[in-house]
């Protein structure tokens, strides 16, 4: 049984001990948080967990095996290095650190000492991102042409970071996840209107072999739309992550292009076949990825949601603060 210390028990903490709680693989042994009515909240829900104030009581202590660190991101870092240095193993709320500098530190830290590095990019072990992943994977959509997303609300705002790096890291993970190639580019756009970071954004990721990605990130829309599409050379997917059934739609729809024998004439014809929702897994995301981070340290097995997936995210969101700063100038990553 691994026995975990979690640090942080804010927006996102709560769920985090609560599925480490009912786990058989894991075990919470203290929750840390700098506000006592937040510790007060877990001595009442988790009676046999201890709480403390100072993150060095679980950074430090010996009973621990492995440190969830979920903080602000301008604090990932520091607590992540004194927990693999530690010798405890490591999950990171999303985004995992501030820089790319920081998350090869802690990447080659962990490798040195034979440590887990995951980064919670939660939306990977949804059931509609591992069935279109298995669509993509089978070829069911054939070449990949697009990804295009849509994550916009009213808030939450956070005053350390920028909606780019609150709200884009699910997508970027998730494309990451799903398109096999490195992108080569990024632009991006935004503005700041509220409190002094950028509440609405918009970022293109190019790609070899001519796929393109899209993501409109903002905090300041009346509603709430959670909405991606991706596109390939044979079928097409829409995911609505907001209904309760038919999340994802697969679309036999496509255009075929055929040279006739002007030299101009070109052929066009639109496939439109039928749509079907395949069935989706309706497990709790986060328990199964903790559940995946615990058997990753059991079997010492390297998680796909690792340190360098971390990097590969930070990398581009990097790229996109640098872009906004350059009113859209084309970064090459």
């Amino acid at each position: 049984m691994i026995k975990v210390g979690v640090i942080g028990y804010g927006y996102w903490g709560p769920n985090i001990v609560r599925n480490l709680h009912g786990l058989d693989s894991t075990r919470v042994e203290m929750v840390c948080d700098k506000s006592e009515a937040a510790l007060a909240k877990v001595r009442k829900a988790f009676p046999g967990v201890k709480t403390c104030t100072n993150p060095e009581d679980i950074l430090t202590s010996p009973s621990i095996d492995a440190v969830a660190v979920i903080t602000p991101v301008w604090t990932h870092y520091a607590l992540a290095k004194r927990a693999l240095e530690n010798g405890k193993h490591v999950f990171v709320e999303k985004p995992f650190t501030s820089s790319a500098a920081q998350a090869e530190e802690l990447i080659e830290l962990a490798e040195r000492k034979k440590l887990t590095i995951m980064v919670d990019h939660t939306f990977l072990f949804t059931g509609a991102v591992r069935k279109i992943r298995e669509l993509v994977e089978s070829g069911t959509l054939g070449d990949l042409y697009y990804y295009d997303s849509l994550r916009i609300n009213l808030g939450l705002f956070q005053h350390d970071v920028s909606v780019i790096w609150d709200l884009a890291p699910h997508d970027l993970s998730i494309m990451d996840h799903l398109i096999k190639s490195e992108p080569e580019a990024i632009v991006a756009t935004g503005e700041k209107h509220l409190n002094g970071v950028e509440d609405v954004a918009y970022m293109t990721i190019y790609f070899p072999n001519s796929v393109i990605a899209h993501i409109n990130v903002n905090w300041l829309s009346p509603v709430k739309i959670r909405t991606t599409l991706i596109g390939g050379q044979k079928k097409m997917v829409v995911w609505n992550d907001l209904v309760a059934d038919e999340k994802v739609r697969v679309y036999d729809k496509g255009v075929q292009f055929k040279t006739g024998e002007g030299l101009h004439d070109v052929l066009v014809s639109y496939r439109t076949g039928d749509m079907w929702a395949p069935q989706i897994e309706q497990l709790e995301a986060l328990r199964v990825e903790l559940d995946y981070f615990a058997d990753c340290i059991m079997t010492q097995q390297k998680p796909f949601n690792d340190g360098h997936a971390g990097l590969r995210v930070v990398r581009m969101l990097e790229a996109a603060e640098h872009s906004i700063q350059k009113r859209g100038e084309l970064i090459t990553l």
